[in-house]
This record gives structure tokens, sequence and C-alpha cells, in this order.
């Protein structure tokens, strides 16, 4: 098992990608692992490195990489939306280095997993999708999240009722930063009727438009599954495509967005490693 680091190119920019030559026997399937923003190869604690070596250990191959304007990549900084030519020059490379593969994987955590889920339905090199915790925020799903999941919490909690009782909390702020998400939730989109599709209606019909597998992974204790959560609760269809033969859906009650404890990130990469290596088997 090697790991060999490759430049290459994206619109005349050069980006640099590290590709983790799997053990054999090797899988026909591979991973593209797609870093979300602002963030580089590496993740957060190191977690993208020691996904890729985990799962080039088993018979994985796995390429992830640096897109323009971040890391070590060449150009300007972008977000999620502006990366589909990044993560096509990827599997490009990807797919020339490693031969025998039938099909690559799309890893993405936030909004990396979205990114890949609008790249996706163009490329038929995508055979699955991983998804952690797919981003999917507006201010009003955000405020709405909020006085769901937080403030809800937090009155029901014997803590909450201590500090009012021992006058250890401050009312008037609590009440004022309440009004305001309150408002927030309430707002009236100001997208006009010849704009782009809200950012949960294209990732709904990015989802369920890919008609292949994907692997959910939605973390217990992060604000952003939760918006996820209740997005889809909002929409039959993306419901039904949840439920269906297609997703595999894993949650991780303690875990937080990163799944920053080791025993959480090895359990991403036992999930992952399972889910490819059993697709793999089935196409």
């Amino acid at each position: 098992m090697t790991e060999e680091a490759i430049f290459f190119d994206c619109q005349g920019e050069r980006l640099l990608g590290i590709l983790h030559h799997a053990r054999a026997p090797i899988c026909e399937i591979g991973v593209v692992l797609v870093v979300g923003g602002p963030q580089y190869r590496v993740g957060s604690h190191r977690q993208f490195v020691l996904l890729a070596r985990a799962l080039a250990s088993t018979g994985i191959a796995v390429f992830r990489f640096d897109f323009r304007g971040m890391g070590d990549s060449s150009g300007e900084p972008r977000d999620f939306e502006q990366i589909s030519d990044d993560i096509r020059s990827a599997l490009d490379t990807f797919t020339a280095k490693v031969s025998g593969l039938r099909g690559a994987v799309l890893w993405g955590l936030c909004d990396a997993a979205t990114a890949n889920a609008f790249y996706a339905l163009g490329d038929e090199r995508v055979v699955g999708q991983i998804a952690l915790n797919p981003w999917v925020r507006t201010s009003e799903g955000e405020a709405q999240a909020f006085i769901k999941h937080y403030y809800l919490k937090r009155v029901l909690s014997r803590d909450f009722w201590r500090k009012v009782f021992r006058m250890r909390f401050d009312a008037l702020t609590a009440l004022g930063d309440f009004f305001s998400k309150l408002g927030d939730s309430r707002a009236e989109s100001m997208q006009s009727a010849g704009d782009d599709l809200p950012l949960p209606e294209r990732l709904r019909v990015s989802q369920i438009g890919f008609g292949k597998p994907t692997l959910l992974i939605l973390s217990g204790q992060d604000l952003t599954a939760r918006e996820y959560d209740d997005r889809v609760a909002e929409a039959p269809d993306w419901q039904d495509w949840l439920r269906s033969e297609e997703v595999t859906l894993h949650r991780l009650a303690e875990a937080d967005h990163t799944f920053s404890r080791a025993a959480w990130r090895d359990q991403v990469a036992d999930w992952s490693r399972d889910w490819v290596l059993g697709l793999s088997d089935r196409i």
C-alpha cells in the first residue's frame, strides 16, 4: 500500500491530489474523496488521511485532492457549487492512474456531499455516493432548526431551570435571540420565480434523480444533519427515496458534525468500507 502525490490540471490551474494505492486484492470500485470548504485534503483532525489509509488497506483505492484555490492547488477560492470541474478532473486523473476500475464512489461531508450530488447526475463513472451530514442550509432553515432542536431541548433541560432559579440566566438576551431566530424562520424567500431553485430543492432533485446506491451517514449532535432531516420530512418523495433500496442510512447518535472522536471516525470508516465492498459485489 503506497501513497502518491499527483499534480493535475483543471481549467488551466494546477491541482494537487494524493492517490492511495490499494492493497491486493484490489476492489474494482474506487473512492474519490471530495473535501468540503473551507478545508483541504487532510481534513479536520486528519480525518480524510486516516479514512483513505483505512480504505486502501482493505483493497479500495482512494484519491483525495485540493480543489482550486484551496490547500496546495492554484486558482481563486470557490465554494461547493463551483467545483464540478474540479471533481471531473480528479475523476479523470484517478481513473487514468488506477487500472481495472469499473466505477467510482464520491465521498463527501457537509457541503462536499451536496456538491457530489449535484455533480454525479452527469457522470456515468459515478456508481455510488457516500454522503455525511449533507448541507441544505438556508437562513430560514437554520433558524427553524435552531428553534426546534436547540431551544426546545434547552427549555426541557434541568440545567436550564437551575440557572433560571439561581438568577444565572440572561433572560433578555435569550429572548431577543429567540425572537430574532423566530423572525428568520418566518421570513419569506426573496428569490424570484426566475432564479434557481432553493438549495434544499436542488439537493432533493439531485439525490432522487441519481438512481444509484447512496450511503447516508447522519450525526446525532449536529444542526446540519437536523436541518437535512427537517427538509426531507417536508417532501414525501424525498422520504420515499430515503426508505428505498437505493439508500443505506446510518445514524451515529452521539457524533458531532465532523465525527471528531476516534470511535466515531472509525465507525464511519467501517461503514464506508463495508458499503463500497458490498457495492462492488453487486455491480
